[in-house]
């Protein structure tokens, strides 16, 4: 993979061309000590992975960010001294496109094995790898059981990067009556879910927290996945964390839950699948639509990043393809008038 670094900082930059040379597979191809030289960089030697610091000189690492997804689009991964003092830029930053976010390695002096201090880098570099080849959308949940209806209508929404900023949209656009349980799967690491949980909370009309095992969706209440496990519905309305499948790229992943939907949700159904890098939620939204559930993805001119919901449309998986701003008047409209939506 090729990769390239945005730092100012000539240790930080040692560190992660030490981290990224670990492993033979990945080269860097260029390094760029400002936000403005890494926009020009990308467009002139486009890069698979940019290792982005949020304090890079002149443009910071967001609004860096922001100016290639726009331009040059390709895979952004934060990589900046303490991610968890700096957690509100990290959600700009992703808002705007980047992936996931780690701190930069520090290797000391009498290190013994180097690839332990490089190990979450290296992880997270993997992890983006991984997603820009994987193909694999297996269904998870293929033997849906009839039950009765639950009482609770539902709405499933799958985002990647880019979908803080979507989420924020669609949650602020929802009424405090309305007549849903939401439930998220943002693709983020579980030490943000918390503070993501924070500040979506800051912009949604509704409660907004992290799902715990054993809840169950109630209308006006948003559930956002809090863990790397994958969140599904292990019953016919109660939700909880698994490990499987652990050859998943995605953790947690829209997929998997969308399948779990799929099998054990009866009720009025909405599936929404936001902006995002790779192909997850895509086949989880056809089964969900080919279940009879209504389904949504966001158009590719609002999209920071069109490659899940490009996927799903390419599936023909979403009844709807709308811009993120009329996203949260369809659902509106759809769950006051529950036929339109799924009832099973």
């Amino acid at each position: 993979m090729r990769i390239g670094i945005v730092n100012g900082r000539p240790h930080a930059v040692e560190a992660l061309q030490r981290a990224v040379a670990l492993k033979p597979e990945h080269h860097v191809v260029w390094v760029a000590r400002s936000g403005t030289e890494a926009i020009e960089r990308c467009e002139r030697t486009p890069p698979h992975l940019v290792l982005m610091d949020l304090l890079a000189p002149e443009v910071d690492g967001v609004e860096a960010t922001r100016r290639i997804m726009a331009r040059t689009p390709c895979a952004i991964l934060i990589v900046t001294v303490n991610v968890g003092a700096n957690a509100s830029r990290v959600y700009e930053a992703i808002g705007h496109g980047a992936i996931d976010a780690v701190d930069t390695p520090t290797f000391g002096a009498f290190d013994a094995d180097p690839h332990m201090s490089a190990a979450s880098l290296l992880t997270k570099i993997d992890m983006v790898d991984r997603m820009l080849v994987n193909k694999d959308g297996r269904a998870v949940y293929d033997n849906a059981v009839r039950t009765p209806p639950c009482a609770t209508a539902l709405v499933a929404i799958g985002a990647s990067a880019g979908g803080p900023s979507a989420l924020a949209t669609v949650l602020h656009g929802l009424p405090v009556d309305f007549p849903a349980g939401i439930v998220v799967i943002q693709h983020v690491d579980e030490q943000f879910a918390i503070g993501m949980a924070d500040w979506l909370r800051q912009h949604s009309t509704l409660p907004v927290r992290i799902a715990a095992e054993g809840d169950r969706p109630t209308a006006g209440t948003v559930l956002l996945a809090g863990t790397s496990n994958h969140l599904v519905f292990k019953s016919r309305d109660r939700l909880g964390y698994t490990a499987e499948p652990r050859d998943y790229v995605y953790r947690p992943s829209v997929d998997v839950f969308f399948q779990s939907v799929a099998c054990h949700w009866r009720g009025a159904t909405v599936g929404v699948l936001l902006t995002g890098m790779g192909r997850d939620g895509a086949l989880g939204l056809k089964a969900m639509r080919n279940n009879g559930c209504h389904t949504i993805a966001q158009d590719e001119a609002t999209s920071a990043v069109y490659g899940m919901p490009k996927a799903a449309a390419s599936l023909q998986a979403a009844a709807d393809i709308l811009p993120m701003e009329r996203i949260a008047d369809r659902l509106v409209q759809l769950l006051t008038e529950p036929r339109t939506a799924k009832a099973i």
